[in-house]
């Protein structure tokens, strides 16, 4: 079978599998399989090379998986985020694209802070604590998560980064961290957020993610409620908040955060013009 024809087959499974790139998750696939680049597989396929016997049941295989919309970097174990490429796989949530949003609106807020003191809660792989702690080269990071899973990762990629695993904690959220009371310049968070009765659109979602990294009670806020509660025990007086959260909530969220005290509470937009993300000072 041609490379050219293998990716065709694909692209044809994926498309009726109603995967949402289909072309671009064939051509990944070959690519991880034959470990190879995307412009290294593209000279291969249209100069009509063959994909090599031996290779070929493993990509068939993958093939398959993807095809019964198992995610892409759970076949892969990789998922990039900014500059990082990130160990993920059964256990941890898949960090989105739209969460390197977060992180530069994380940024923003204390770009005026000489060496930052950063708590990211609901860390799941470390994507945001990774992303902060290599790009902001004077920070010092600590990153919670509560699920001994995705608690693995995390340390497996903080250990693929060379930081220091001291700073991570297999905790609950609520009674993490007691002795940086006070001293927090930011604390950041992806956290669970949908409904209890809500079902995720995709199918990769609902089938593969871990519930405790989607699921956030019956109004999706239980555990933004208690990131907000342990945060303004967390932070000093002037730190920042940032999170985010589903189009919806922005109102919601914002009407609790004022309730707690919180203030200079702002809604930001994702890169489509939804509400995405939320951010707030400590009085």
């Amino acid at each position: 079978m041609l490379i050219s024809e293998a990716l065709e087959l694909a692209t044809d499974k994926f498309s009726a599998a109603g995967v949402l790139s289909p072309s671009v998750d064939a051509e990944l696939l070959g690519c991880f399989i034959l470990e190879i680049d995307r412009s290294e597989l593209t000279l291969l396929a249209i100069s009509n090379q063959s994909f090599p016997e031996n290779k070929l049941p493993e990509f068939l295989e993958a093939v398959q998986r993807r095809e019964k919309r198992e995610p892409l970097q759970h076949i892969t174990g990789s998922a990039p985020f900014r500059h990082l490429e990130l160990e993920v796989g059964p256990g941890v949530f898949i960090p989105r694209p739209e969460t390197e949003q977060l992180v530069e609106l994380a940024m923003e807020k204390i770009q005026k802070v000489s060496s930052p003191l950063i708590v990211d809660l609901c860390s799941g792989s470390g994507a945001i604590a990774i992303s902060l702690s290599t790009e902001l080269e004077s920070a010092t990071v600590y990153a919670v998560e509560l699920s001994k899973e995705a608690f693995e990762y995390l340390t497996s990629n903080f250990q693929k980064y060379g930081l220091d695993i001291k700073t991570i904690r297999n905790e609950n959220l609520t009674t993490a961290l007691d002795e940086l009371e006070g001293k927090v310049d930011l604390v950041v968070s992806n956290p669970p957020y949908i409904p209890d009765a809500a079902v995720p659109i995709d199918l990769e979602v609902k089938l593969h993610d871990p519930s405790i990294a989607l699921y956030g009670g019956e109004d999706g806020l239980d555990v933004i409620r208690e990131i907000s509660t342990r945060a303004l025990y967390l932070l000093r007086h002037g730190g920042h908040l940032v999170l985010e959260h589903a189009n919806t909530q922005a109102p919601a969220i914002g009407e609790l955060l004022l309730s707690q005290g919180w203030q200079e509470i702002v809604s930001s937009q994702d890169l489509t013009g939804k509400n995405r993300m939320i951010s707030a000072v400590r009085p």
